[in-house]
């Protein structure tokens, strides 16, 4: 059974600081490219960040130099630093395991809200 536990959401001023987790449970984790995906209220669900079992990265431009993603494939961890949050990044927040050309998996997502 596949499990994505995601954790480390949360509120936090503009400015702040946040550092999410995934933790996979139920793959191989180390040939999986993972992503972080976010989904404001209203919107839809979009790329914030993503990593290739390489190690390869890829940002969306509005998070670029302030978020990143980092993967410890002997724990099965994805993680998101998150630094210098805006208002606008308060999102849901879900993990993402994907491996072409099967179906991706998806965590049950965290908040996180940017508010003073």
């Amino acid at each position: 059974q596949v499990q994505l536990v995601e954790s480390g959401g949360g509120l936090v001023q503009p400015g702040g600081s946040l550092r999410l987790s995934c933790a996979a449970s139920g793959i191989i984790f180390n040939i999986y490219t993972m992503g972080w995906y976010r989904q404001a209220p209203g919107k839809q669900r979009e790329l914030v960040a993503r990593i290739t079992n390489g190690g390869g990265t890829n940002y969306a431009d509005s998070v670029k130099g302030r978020f990143t993603i980092s993967r410890d494939n002997v724990r099965n961890t994805v993680l998101l630093q998150m630094s210098s949050l805006k208002a606008e990044d308060t999102a849901i927040y879900y993990c993402k395991a994907e491996r072409l050309p099967f179906q991706p998996y998806w965590g049950q997502g965290t908040q996180v809200t940017v508010s003073s």
